[in-house]
């Protein structure tokens, strides 16, 4: 396990590099991932319209500003993403602003289908759902993992699965409303809560 986590984060991106692997795509109508449909590449032209949207104006809170401030380990923050996926496009920005607030955590995306054998070690359910965030300390090990949803969202996917038996696309928009009306929170209160659990269990 440790030589796949190590060779993925080598094979891991910025997020920078990251948008600009989905920007340059979509200049030739592809999008990232083995599969190709016009379906997937109209999500991901909206994907990268909402991450540049939420890259302007999503904010750290004071909160999670003191309680990164208090980290005393250093943490690599390997993430499984595809430009197409909605959460991921929603997750990444916060993410990203996370690593940036903090010498402390490093932030590094591969993509889902050209790693299979690192997300098959991470599946939610038996599926492959992302983002999925690996949480490595500055020994290369595990030390948790996180996604493919904030804990609240989390909570409407399965209360809605069980109310009409899968999600539908006006659940989907649902979903979109109330990350937008979130702004990261739930996300951040869930990372922090990960990273300091991890930084105990590590000292």
């Amino acid at each position: 396990m440790s030589k796949l986590i190590s060779s993925s984060i080598k094979k891991g991106v910025s997020y920078s590099t990251y948008r600009t692997l989905i920007k340059g795509l979509l200049v030739e109508g592809k999008s990232t991932g083995n599969e190709q449909s016009e379906a997937l590449l109209e999500y991901s032209i909206l994907n990268d319209k909402r991450m540049d949207r939420l890259d302007k104006t999503l904010k750290i809170s004071e909160e999670t500003s003191n309680a990164l401030n208090k980290l005393t380990d250093n943490f690599t923050l390997l993430v499984l993403a595809e430009g197409w996926c909605g959460d991921a496009a929603q997750i990444l920005p916060v993410i990203n602003k996370i690593a940036e607030s903090s010498s402390k955590i490093e932030l590094k995306i591969v993509c889902r289908d050209e790693n299979e054998g690192l997300m098959n070690q991470f599946l939610t359910n038996g599926g492959k759902a992302i983002p999925k965030v690996i949480v490595v300390n500055n020994k290369n090990e595990v030390v948790n993992s996180w996604g493919p949803r904030p804990s609240v969202a989390t909570k409407m996917v399965n209360d809605y699965k069980v109310a009409h038996g899968g999600l539908d696309d006006t659940f989907k928009k649902d979903l979109q409303i109330w990350y937008n009306k979130d702004k990261g929170n739930n996300t951040q209160k869930d990372l922090l809560n990960i990273l300091e659990t991890s930084a105990v269990e590590v000292s």
